[in-house]
């Protein structure tokens, strides 16, 4: 069956919108027909197969992400109740479609809702929606079907969303008052190399007299960023694009991925960063049942970093020849010792996925207290870097006053 949305008129003439299950348009019409509803118009929200959803763009997969990281969580953990409460599946989704707050939410869990009704596993009606789904989603889900824990699975599944969401917005918070001061400073400084240092050339420009060293160096300054500014501008620009150019090859992107990682702070912050995540989707994997290979390779794509995913691949390659998981990581120099740690640790008391559960809240730990303590420093750092260029700029003005006052006297 295909779920299809409509919009018709009852016998009291008032609008009514919904969705359907029906084998075809031509049913979903005469359903509504039969319910004493004129139909006015009726969309497939899922297309009839992969191969013609992807040629013609059907469905939603070509639309907008329907899930922010946020909704995700909740409707998980909806789910996750409802399931749990004793619904059945295709029950949970039917009272989920029908509380959803969107009409794009409702449209896509109808969706769901007519494929798992229409036989199909709820992976595999997920892995329909990629974009609103990741393949660590759809494996955790795939696994709790296997085991017959769907609702604890999807629990734990919505625990982990909430982890990554509130560890990747403290990171957020810890950056955005320095990157605003830093906006900031830099509009004051051109404001002020564009127009109030030129003011200063023009009261000065028919003296006679030398101006001072700082002055003159910032009319120069002035002059430049006024007569090239846009093209500097330009060619930050086209800098930026040639770097995304560069780094779009997966060699260099590795290469850059893994200098970064050599950085004395931010290489430290993003190695642990990335471990976090790896671990903790390990440690879900793990818990739900899903074979260590299969863990492996799913939590490998969780890193950002290409370097660190390649070596997460190294170690998946070393445990399918027959390696324990700590050594394999172990011998990964990039990941943090920790986390070979806690899995050897694992493996010796047979709680493997307790044991990187609990690297994985150490590690989220240690990179929120480096990520506050990093914009700490930067803040007074920021503000005094920017009040001595505005000094600068300021003693670049006064001096010549203070001299013309000097020499009146």
């Amino acid at each position: 069956m295909t779920a299809y949305s409509y919009e018709a008129i009852d016998a009291q003439g008032q609008t009514l919108q919904g969705v359907v299950d029906a084998d075809s348009a031509k049913m979903a019409r005469n359903l509504l027909r039969s319910r004493a509803l004129v139909p006015l118009t009726v969309q497939a929200l899922v297309a009839e197969s992969g191969a013609d959803a992807d040629r013609a763009g059907g469905g939603l997969r070509r639309a907008p992400r329907v899930f922010r990281a946020t909704q995700l969580a909740i409707w998980t953990r909806q789910l996750a109740g409802l399931v749990q409460a004793g619904l059945p599946l295709e029950k949970a989704l039917s009272s989920l479609s029908q509380e959803a707050e969107g009409l794009s939410e409702r449209d896509l869990v109808a969706a769901l809702r007519a494929e798992v009704n229409a036989g199909a596993l709820f992976s595999r009606a997920l892995s329909r929606y990629p974009r609103e789904f990741s393949p660590v989603y759809i494996g955790v889900v795939a696994a709790g079907e296997q085991s017959g824990r769907l609702g604890m699975v999807l629990e734990r599944l919505a625990d982990d969303l909430e982890e990554q969401y509130n560890l990747r917005n403290k990171l957020v918070s810890a950056a955005l008052y320095p990157a605003i001061v830093s906006i900031v400073a830099v509009l004051i400084v051109l404001f002020l190399m564009a127009y109030v240092v030129p003011q200063v050339a023009q009261v000065f420009g028919n003296s006679k007299r030398a101006l001072p060293l700082l002055t003159v160096v910032m009319l120069e300054v002035s002059r430049f960023v006024r007569d090239y500014g846009w093209m500097l501008a330009a060619g930050l620009v086209a800098g930026g694009a040639l770097i995304r150019l560069i780094l779009a090859r997966p060699a260099m992107r590795i290469r850059f991925d893994a200098m970064w990682l050599t950085l004395p702070i931010l290489g430290r912050l993003s190695r642990t960063y990335n471990a976090a995540r790896f671990a903790s989707t390990l440690a879900m994997l793990a818990a739900s049942g899903v074979p260590i290979l299969k863990a492996l390779q799913a939590a490998t794509e969780t890193l950002s970093n290409q370097a660190l995913r390649l070596d997460a691949q190294d170690a998946g390659v070393l445990v399918r020849e027959g390696a324990p998981l700590a050594s394999a990581l172990s011998q990964k120099k990039r990941f943090p010792p920790m986390l070979s740690l806690f899995a050897r640790l694992g493996e010796q008391t047979g709680q493997l996925p307790a044991m990187l559960q609990r690297a994985a809240v150490q590690l989220s730990n240690e990179v929120q207290r480096r990520a506050m303590r990093l914009a700490t420093l930067l803040e007074p750092l920021l503000i005094v870097v920017m009040g001595l260029v505005v000094m600068l700029i300021v003693l670049a003005v006064l001096l010549p006053i203070i001299e013309l006052n000097q020499l009146v006297r």
